[in-house]
């Protein structure tokens, strides 16, 4: 899958693209994917988190902010999952502000059944309606993110007992 985006990714942008990876859940998708691209890529990263409300508010605010300047470039931004597109919205309006020379979004996981507010996944690695996923940057109350696989799981199994599938998951991890 993620040779798949990249390559995509590739022939879309043959001289070249700058990926933003939206910190914590991007990191372990966005290592993979950067070296599948294949044509000269940079990276960099932001930070959002939930603003006033909370969690599930769709409200966000920036905790951190990229270091490179994208005007005129070509940007991807980079999701380990997007599901209502409150927070991709968000991102891509914040980055669009800044005239990249084209703006587009990438998720390992869409959710597109579950949109609030039309965002386009220009690059998806696999279209999910499971409860719950964990692994592969995906968490659940800090723990599970660092497996090396996805696996669907039911969130109430994990609300009774947060470390139910942690023997399970970890025991025999992919290769």
């Amino acid at each position: 899958m993620v040779a798949r985006l990249g390559a995509e990714i590739a022939e879309a942008h043959p001289s070249g693209v700058l990926l933003v990876g939206v910190l914590p859940g991007a990191i372990p998708f966005l290592a993979d994917l950067v070296r599948a691209v294949g044509v000269p890529s940079e990276v960099d990263f932001l930070s959002i988190s939930p603003f006033g409300g909370g969690v599930g508010t769709g409200r966000v605010r920036l905790t951190l902010d990229l270091d490179l300047d994208i005007h005129g470039r070509d940007v991807i931004v980079v999701e380990e999952i997007v599901d209502t597109g409150l927070t991709l919205n968000y991102v891509l309006s914040e980055l669009r502000a800044r005239q990249p020379r084209s703006i587009q979004a990438c998720a390992l996981v869409d959710r597109s059944r579950r949109r609030l507010v039309p965002v386009k996944v220009d690059y998806r690695g696999l279209e999910s309606d499971e409860d719950l996923l964990l692994g592969y940057g995906l968490g659940h109350g800090g723990r599970y993110a660092n497996l090396a696989g996805l696996y669907a799981v039911e969130a109430s199994d994990l609300s009774s007992s947060p470390d139910r599938h942690v023997a399970a998951l970890y025991a025999n991890p992919p290769a």
